[in-house]
């Protein structure tokens, strides 16, 4: 008779956040644009957000000082980090990656380094990567980052407002191990996409589309160099992100529940048997949309965007390590992390901590 070898789940032994010490409130942003506290809170819920200094802090700094902070926690050094897979939107260069600027800053050893691209998903895509390869057996200390910085992409005027308003900087990290306990540990993870509407929530510049989704009348289509970023790109605001935003909200109330109900109907649990739900922090409003879908109290969910405003591919990771640190999080606890975001991707991770 062959012997089965059950394989080993994965936990989160570590965690760690960062977020910049500059402090801006929805009043502060009326320097740039026509805008108000009220207006910001109605459609977003959002308060104050944190912006990174404009050199020093990058995306790959404050990713290293989340991922420090979660390796101590787990009693470990950057010496036992195996891998290292990296989440953002907003990398410190169009390439390479943030994974290996870390490993750099870290001092780990020559391993591998990963970047995920899947923006507001990319830390539950990052989760899901990390959650194979220790069940594989390939690694035992997954080192797994989400850090932006979107304040110095975003533009800051009345024609931007509606993009500007919502993003702030910030960095979480989880440092994953294998375990062995059956009660214990990610239990499922869920990813989709949906690539039909990509340009509803996009960036369209720089990138090598050339003008497909631009109108430069004033530039030859046909320049060598001129198409990845161009005078005209930049002269018509081509080179800002762009978010249809009731698409996006429409979208998101809809398939935020679904892939949250997936995740508990494959392990066989309700909604109720939630200790807590982390979405991505998308907006304020999405959130308090899906509690009620779900019929959620409101002990069980977190949210934590008043305070730091849509952090993108961090905002799962800080909305953890934030949870855990109020004493939201202990031992055994039944927790989903949820996102949704451009590309439309999507996905969930279920995990008993």
């Amino acid at each position: 008779m062959v012997k089965m070898i059950a394989m080993p789940r994965t936990r989160i032994a570590g965690i760690g956040k960062y977020v910049p010490g500059n402090v801006f409130t929805n009043n502060d942003l009326t320097q740039w644009m026509d805008t108000s506290d009220e207006w910001i809170q109605e459609r977003t819920g959002i308060k104050e957000r944190r912006y990174a200094d404009r050199t020093g802090e990058t995306t790959a700094t404050m990713g290293a000082e989340a991922a420090s902070q979660a390796l101590s926690r787990a009693g470990v050094t950057a010496a036992d980090v195996d891998f290292i897979i990296f989440a953002t939107l907003s990398p410190d260069y169009y390439f390479p990656g943030c994974g290996v600027l870390v490993q750099r800053i870290l001092g780990c050893g020559e391993i591998g380094a990963l970047d995920i691209r899947n923006q507001c998903s990319g830390f539950v895509y990052a989760l899901s990567v990390a959650d194979q390869f220790i069940k594989a057996g390939m690694y035992k200390n997954v080192l797994v980052i989400g850090s932006e910085k979107h304040s110095f992409g975003i533009d800051f005027s009345t024609r931007g407002r509606n993009v500007a308003v919502i993003f702030g900087d910030g960095a979480g990290a989880v440092l994953l191990q294998p375990t062995s306990d059956p009660d214990r540990g990610i239990l499922s993870t869920h990813l989709h996409s949906d690539g039909a509407s990509a340009e509803q929530l996009a960036m369209y510049n720089p990138g090598t589309h050339g003008n497909r989704w631009g109108n430069f009348a004033s530039y030859d289509d046909h320049a060598i160099g001129d198409t990845f970023m161009s005078k005209a790109m930049v002269e018509e605001a081509q080179n800002f992100p762009y978010m249809d935003g009731p698409a996006v909200f429409k979208k998101a109330i809809v398939k935020f529940p679904e892939v949250i109900c997936e995740a508990l109907d494959a392990n066989g649990y309700q909604p109720a048997d939630l200790t807590l739900l982390i979405p991505h922090q998308a907006n304020l409003r999405i959130a308090q949309g899906v509690q009620q879908k779900l019929g959620l109290r409101d002990d069980q969910v977190f949210n934590n965007i008043q305070r730091y405003g849509n952090t993108t591919a961090a905002s799962v990771p800080l909305a953890l390590c934030e949870a855990w640190e109020e004493g939201r999080i202990k031992e055994g606890d039944l927790i989903c992390l949820a996102a949704f975001g451009s590309g439309f991707t999507w996905g969930s991770a279920l995990l008993r901590w």
